[in-house]
């Protein structure tokens, strides 16, 4: 079971739902995780002359989950924000845009096997819950931002040792409605809808397949999502959108392999995506991921990879952080005018005893089309992070980034005299307790 619900909460509520159940395992759990952040250049390239950002968010977040018969319960709260957004007195300034509380998970899986059956389970879990699979690069919780990413969906799962087979569906709406089901895909708030910092999908299925070998496993994953359709309104100045009925529907298929003989790990992924996207536009694009990596002894361990992504493609609602460097200049909320990306890189990863590891990549980034009157390379980024984990429950995190930016990446970015060094460096401090009651 994942780890759920920390401090705050009087120990007497334990024992009471406890002694109401009869049985069955409590779990309170916490987090505190604060980020100061110097911004030199981090998203996009800086135009020359503009001053850092300096700044510290905060992510608070109290986490309950329940482990009964033929019954798991979770529960997850979270408050967001920058140190200073609000009045220090009575908070009734607070931007309605930038207010960080909310409901991050709640659900319930119920077990719809004979508990006896140890080999195979069948199970079905409802309600707001974080969608992981794979690598996270298609679907992931995007745990790296301090909001993260949920879903409302309903998913029935079928796992046996070697099997698993997950479905999901969701279908979002706005409010209880007393007639229609159209949907207005950018619903109050700051947080974006998918990867690429879009509108939110009006409906969602998707079907997980994954086979465990004895040195890897083999995934397929067929994921068909659903925009609400919309028409321009030129009534009005500026123009805009007005959402109806109908959907713009988009598919996205692949196989994800991962393997490992002795110290030698690899991984290999190919997707293809095709449809109508959220803007309406056709697409046809594809995913090419390849990585190599080697271990030297139990502390260090290095290795290469590769990645190839069309202009159509859409990483859907993946964690793009893990992948196309640590500044974020690809595949986040801030676009590139939609060229595709190649991305050839190195990575390193040391292990000094059993607190401390620290970690350097170096990616080459290009164009996967053509620019106008540019070449396809885009600049060279440099990540270096260091952990150091004080207790169980108490972690440090260090981080620097430096990007050299090319007038390629500034054109498609759409940065006027834009700065050709960019820097980001950040401290976290992450505090994460747990206690299990029966």
């Amino acid at each position: 079971m994942k780890k759920w619900f920390y401090g705050g909460i009087p120990w007497m509520l334990p024992g009471l739902l406890l002694s109401q159940q009869g049985y069955g395992q409590f779990t309170l759990g916490a987090q505190l995780r604060t980020r100061t952040e110097l911004r030199d250049g981090q998203g996009a390239p800086k135009t020359r002359g503009a001053s850092p950002a300096f700044f510290t968010s905060q992510r608070t977040r109290l986490m309950a989950g329940l482990n009964s018969y033929r019954l798991k319960l979770g529960l997850t709260v979270q408050d967001i924000r920058v140190w200073g957004q609000d009045a220090s007195t009575i908070n009734r300034t607070t931007t309605p845009d930038n207010n960080g509380f909310m409901l991050h998970e709640a659900w319930a899986e119920i077990l719809l096997t004979d508990t006896l059956s140890k080999d195979r389970r069948l199970s079905l879990k409802i309600g707001r819950q974080e969608l992981v699979y794979d690598d996270s690069r298609l679907l992931g919780n995007l745990d790296w931002l301090q909001q993260g990413r949920r879903h409302d969906a309903a998913l029935l799962k079928y796992e046996t040792a070697a099997w698993t087979a997950h479905a999901g569906l969701a279908f979002n709406q706005n409010k209880e409605n007393a007639s229609g089901t159209v949907y207005n895909p950018l619903p109050t708030g700051n947080y974006p809808g998918n990867t690429n910092g879009g509108p939110a999908y009006k409906s969602l299925e998707f079907l997980y397949v994954s086979r465990r070998f004895q040195q890897g496993s083999l995934s397929f994953l067929f994921l068909a999502d659903q925009f609400s359709a919309f028409q321009i309104d030129t009534t009005v100045s500026p123009a805009q959108k007005k959402w109806q009925a109908g959907v713009y529907s988009r598919m996205t298929t692949g196989l994800y392999y991962t393997g490992q003989h002795d110290r030698l790990l690899w991984t290999a992924a190919g997707y293809y995506q095709g449809g109508t996207n959220a803007n309406g536009q056709t697409v046809s694009g594809a995913l090419l991921s390849g990585y190599l990596q080697q271990g030297w002894g139990r502390q260090l361990s290095t290795g290469l990879g590769a990645d190839f992504t069309t202009p159509d493609f859409d990483p859907l609602y993946g964690t793009p952080h893990k992948f196309w460097g640590y500044m974020d200049y690809f595949y986040v909320a801030s676009p590139f005018a939609g060229k595709g990306l190649q991305d050839y890189y190195l990575r390193a990863k040391w292990k000094a005893g059993s607190r401390f590891t620290a970690g350097a990549d170096v990616h080459a980034f290009f164009s996967a089309a053509a620019i106008d009157g540019y070449n396809k390379r885009l600049g060279t980024e440099a990540d270096i992070t260091a952990t150091y984990t004080l207790t169980g429950m108490i972690a440090f995190e260090a981080g620097y980034s430096h990007f050299w930016s090319t007038p390629s990446l500034a054109k498609i970015k759409q940065v006027a005299n834009a700065s050709g060094n960019n820097n980001w460096a950040y401290v976290t401090v992450n505090i994460h307790p747990e206690w299990r009651i029966k």
